[in-house]
């Protein structure tokens, strides 16, 4: 059980990040691909699709390179998920390679200790940056085989996971919000109760939470190993039992956009996963007035819909503007 301790200051700053962060991704995705027996039944599609690019493109010795350092068990080093990769891959390869020495020592020495690590590590611990420089092609080339092909499913996920957080929040403040992770957290202020392969205290110290949706993060929560380390909880997003990879729904953006015009019809690619006003206009970078004037055009043509929802209004796509956004209608049922 991993108890996370919150004082006053710390309510006020917990955070939902807003999608998944591209290097816990990374780790996580390769969690499954090594998985024994298969593994879970629901990425079987993805991960069968994932292990034919990984041979085709010659990347499985840098996917090893990765689980050497992140077993998919146990302790794996905090500097391969740095958190200046809520910028992005770039940034977070780039905070990676510039890791202090001090810090890849301790954490290696760690990691070691736990289990045998390859023999480049010792290098790294000398002071040579070069098999950083590798780890860190490793991750992109990784992340460009298995995890960008599906990154815009995976980032509405994540959204909708944020927009019910969001509904929560509306309703009871951020007690309401930390009691919606039930099952994986448990709220008893001022304490937030994780399920947790070991036992172990986190004390926020006025740092506050943050709070990062994951796609392929599964069965429980996972934070940091260093307490010293800004505070994030990496926890899974619901997934339905009939999820798959992106491709197997095409959308047609040209088309799209000469039907609708440019700007309704990314309104309409935007609410695939339901929003806020707020939430919409952040997604399209517009002013929440010109959101809700889009949404009400899509509104009026039957292609949206609106409820609210204690304090937010929430907009998502009718059954027609689903099937005009991806090209297919649902099935008709026979009465």
């Amino acid at each position: 059980m991993l108890r996370i301790h919150f004082g006053d200051r710390d309510i006020a700053r917990v955070q939902i990040a807003s999608g998944p962060d591209p290097l816990w991704e990374t780790v996580l995705a390769l969690h499954h691909l090594t998985a024994p027996g298969g593994g879970v039944p629901v990425f079987a599609a993805w991960r069968a699709r994932a292990l034919g690019e990984l041979a085709e493109r010659r990347l499985t010795r840098p996917a090893r390179l990765i689980n050497a350092l992140a077993p998919g068990a146990g302790y794996f080093p905090d500097f391969l998920t740095p958190d200046a990769a809520r910028d992005g891959l770039a940034a977070g390869l780039r905070a990676l390679r510039e890791t202090p020495g001090t810090r890849l020592t301790a954490e290696l020495r760690r990691a070691g200790s736990a289990a045998r690590l390859p023999r480049w590590t010792e290098a790294v611990a000398k002071g040579s940056r070069q098999p950083l420089d590798e780890l860190a092609a490793a991750f992109r080339e990784v992340h460009r085989a298995v995890i960008a092909p599906g990154w815009t499913q995976a980032a509405a996920t994540a959204d909708r996971d944020r927009a019910a957080r969001t509904r929560a929040l509306c309703r009871g403040g951020v007690d309401g919000m930390l009691n919606s992770f039930r099952p994986h957290l448990r709220w008893e202020p001022p304490v937030l109760y994780v399920d947790y392969p070991c036992d172990r205290d986190l004390r926020l110290h006025g740092r506050g939470l943050r709070l990062i949706p994951s796609h392929f993060c599964w069965r429980r929560p996972i934070a940091l190993a260093d307490p010293e380390l800004p505070p994030v909880l990496v926890y899974p997003v619901e997934h339905t039992a009939d999820w798959a990879p992106a491709t197997t729904r095409a959308c047609h953006p040209q088309a799209l956009s000469a039907l609708l015009g440019r700007t309704r019809a990314r309104v309409l690619a935007a609410l695939d996963a339901p929003a806020t006003t707020g939430e919409l206009a952040r997604r399209l970078r517009v002013s929440a007035p010109s959101a809700s004037e889009h949404v009400s055009a899509l509104r009026e043509a039957g292609l949206a819909h609106s409820r609210r929802d204690g304090c937010c209004v929430v907009h998502a796509l009718t059954p027609l503007g689903a099937a005009l956004l991806h090209g297919e209608l649902a099935p008709v049922t026979a009465s």
